[in-house]
């Protein structure tokens, strides 16, 4: 049996987008289904069955996950212990001394690990390397025995200056491995060898937090699968927007922790690359947030270090994210000072919005563009409904945010739709405007759920040049994750003066690591068609805090100190505009990246399909649009038949079954020669 159906799984907050790929035909299948909250894996396979008919074809699943995101904003991790260094058992708790509020005088933090769950052990390494106290066997069996007995799943070693000397980390594992019960072991120096305590020690913690829930779900997956005869390879989306092997990702679930959206960036700067467009601002808009990034140059922005909430940080490669509580489930509300606010509470799946009909009484965001005529009741998109009750939703909203306010049931609704935007747009400019880049050239790229129904009021409350809706902007994470290659990331710590660095053990060490890095890959078993490394120095002037990342070529032949000095020049210049003279450089970490390049997929064949002769030819039925104050006679418009080239005038509604494009009045939507809907200023 020929196995060519690559399928990519996300599982986000109210849906489980599953986009199926048909590698020898080009087919294309999507499908969105509930999501399961109990069990996600349920809801995993029950949207590969609604993609494909024939598991046996399945060759490859891609699967963007929230498990251990969840498991992070929630809390809901595994009961995990810390063996370290003595003297140090409150490194996760002192942090870099922040607050949660900026200018908060108070502030609380608890740490995913009890105190008492934090043992310490007698031995030391200085920062030069030096061991001075070795590691005692008898301390760390009685410190695995003491956590066991609290009833620990997981643990964590974690030993001051291990990124110096990782001598006496290993010998600890050894010891502790040999008597803990089960796989769930972080070693701080295995996950993150790099200088910096508080992050190593938070990073390596949040691994063996997520360990067993992560290792658990990812075992259920494998089990359903086969139990229904789909013996694919499953491979794991990473926060960098890389893919890894299911083995490697029970060992390294951190590395999961903003999954699902990572894939949908990828998947968005690829599509706007193949149409023309090198600046995109990414906005994923699920159930419960919105998800915004930016593509520069045609190059993801990526980050070393992120917060996935006050005081739990991970340092680990990842697309670069900025989240808000929109999303379409986001509910609307009147605060304490009696001003109308969305969020950051959500409906969810489960009951989801007031129009489901399910329980929730509370208007939402998805409520408030059901009420002015921008999704069509009849066509409810996602595997959950067959109709949205419109009238509950308008007197949801007359209930909580009319009457209050003194306004009209419409006024109101669009009122709601006027705060989700200027969040969006806020989260928008932070990314852009405030980091010095001019948003006339950058386009907007919505998708999720509802993404596509705020695109138009993006870019003219924010002067873009235009927006761009993918031709499945509903499941355009499932498809990002069918696009993502194959990543692996190492860091090794070196902090030595660049004009005294051994130039021939930096290229040694850069070769074992990518050999190394290079059988991670492989052993993943996926199809790949080529292997390359990217190598980074992170470099700093002398007595400075922050690094700048220099790009070191794989072929620049035998490394001098010339060579890594000129490079640190073009890259201080290019993030400060000027050099600093006569002050000595430190060459701080090495991070080296292997990408295994997966199948290319063919952009345009996601264009095929039906397609009518004429725009007329896709009109489906008229609606009245509520906006700016006033009703407006509109079409609905099956979107996935517009001819190439088809130009519509709004307002309209632009259908399909993952999603509704939503053309505000004073736009014009067009057909590119890949299916995309570009959206811009008439005339």
């Amino acid at each position: 049996m020929s196995k060519s159906v690559v399928i990519g799984v996300d599982v986000g907050g109210t849906f489980t987008d599953i986009l199926a790929l048909d590698e020898a035909t080009g087919e294309v299948r999507v499908a969105k289904v509930p999501s399961t909250r109990g069990d996600q894996s349920a809801g995993f396979l029950n949207g590969i069955q609604a993609a494909t008919d024939d598991l046996g074809a399945v060759s490859t699943i891609i699967h963007g996950t929230t498990v251990a995101t969840n498991a992070l904003l929630e809390r809901k991790g595994a009961k995990a212990g810390i063996i370290t260094t003595a003297g140090f058992r409150d490194v996760l708790e002192m942090r870099r001394r922040d607050r949660p509020t900026t200018w908060g005088l108070w502030g609380q933090f608890t740490p995913v690990i009890e105190r008492q769950n934090r043992l310490e052990v007698a031995e030391r390494t200085l920062a030069s390397g030096e061991v001075i106290r070795a590691v005692d066997a008898d301390e760390i069996r009685a410190a695995a025995k003491t956590l066991l007995e609290q009833g620990c799943e997981a643990v964590c070693l974690f030993f001051i200056n291990g990124y110096a000397n990782a001598g006496n980390e290993t010998k600890a594992a050894e010891i502790l491995r040999a008597v803990w019960p089960n796989e769930h072991v972080s070693v701080a120096t295995e996950i993150l060898p790099e200088i910096r305590e508080f992050e190593r020690c938070s990073t390596a913690s949040l691994n063996a937090y997520l360990q067993p829930v992560v290792a658990n779900y990812l075992a259920r997956l494998e089990e359903r699968l086969a139990s229904e005869g789909a013996p694919a390879e499953i491979l794991i989306v990473q926060s960098n927007g890389g893919v890894m092997s299911v083995d490697t990702a029970k060992v390294l679930p951190v590395r999961t922790a903003l999954s699902g959206p990572a894939a949908g960036v990828v998947a968005a700067r690829q599509i706007a690359s193949a149409a023309g467009f090198e600046n995109v601002i990414t906005g994923d808009m699920g159930g419960t947030s919105f998800d915004v990034s930016l593509v520069a140059d045609g190059q993801n922005t990526l980050t070393s270090q992120a917060s996935i909430d006050f005081g739990m940080v991970i340092r680990t490669p990842m697309i670069e994210m900025t989240t808000i509580g929109a999303g379409g489930g986001s509910i609307a509300h009147i605060d304490e000072t009696g001003l109308l606010d969305i969020g950051p509470q959500s409906a969810g799946s489960d009951p989801g919005p007031v129009c489901y009909g399910l329980g929730n009484d509370k208007p939402t965001v998805t409520d408030a563009n059901l009420v002015l005529g921008r999704i069509d009741s009849r066509n409810p998109i996602g595997d959950k409904l067959t109709r949205l009750d419109s009238e509950a939703a308008a007197a949801a909203i007359d209930r909580h945010v009319a009457t209050p306010l003194g306004i009209s049931v419409q006024e109101a609704a669009e009122a709601v739709i006027r705060v989700a935007n200027a969040k969006m747009a806020g989260a928008i400019r932070l990314i852009s405007i405030e980091r010095g880049h001019d948003p006339k050239r950058f386009a907007a790229m919505p998708f999720g759920g509802g993404g596509a129904l705020h695109a138009g009021a993006l870019v003219r409350e924010i002067g873009l040049a235009a927006a761009i809706v993918p031709r499945f902007p509903g499941v355009n994470s499932a498809l990002g994750c069918v696009m993502s290659d194959l990543r692996h990331d190492e860091v090794r710590t070196l902090n030595r003066m660049l004009d005294s660095l051994d130039c021939g053990a930096l290229s040694d060490m850069i070769a074992e690591i990518t050999a190394a890095s290079q059988e991670v890959i492989r052993r993943s078993r996926a199809s790949i068609e080529g292997l390359h490394a990217i190598i980074e120095l992170d470099m700093l002037y002398l007595g400075q805090t922050h690094a700048v990342a220099v790009p070191i070529p794989p072929d620049a032949g035998a490394l001098s100190i010339e060579i890594i000095r000129a490079a640190f020049d073009a890259s201080y210049r290019r993030a400060y505009g000027r050099l600093l003279d006569d002050i000595p450089v430190r060459v701080l970490n090495l991070r080296l990246s292997v990408i295994g390049q997966r199948p290319h997929v063919d952009i345009a064949g996601l264009a095929r399909g039906e397609r009518a002769d004429t725009v007329e030819a896709c009109h489906l039925a008229e609606q009245r649009i509520y906006a700016d104050g006033d009703w407006h006679d509109g079409l609905i418009i099956d979107r996935l038949r517009l001819p190439e080239g088809a130009i519509v005038n709004g307002p309209c509604l632009l259908v399909q079954p993952d999603a509704t494009t939503y053309v505000d009045p004073g736009l014009v939507a067009r057909v590119d020669k890949l299916g995309n809907i570009i959206i811009e200023e008439q005339g």
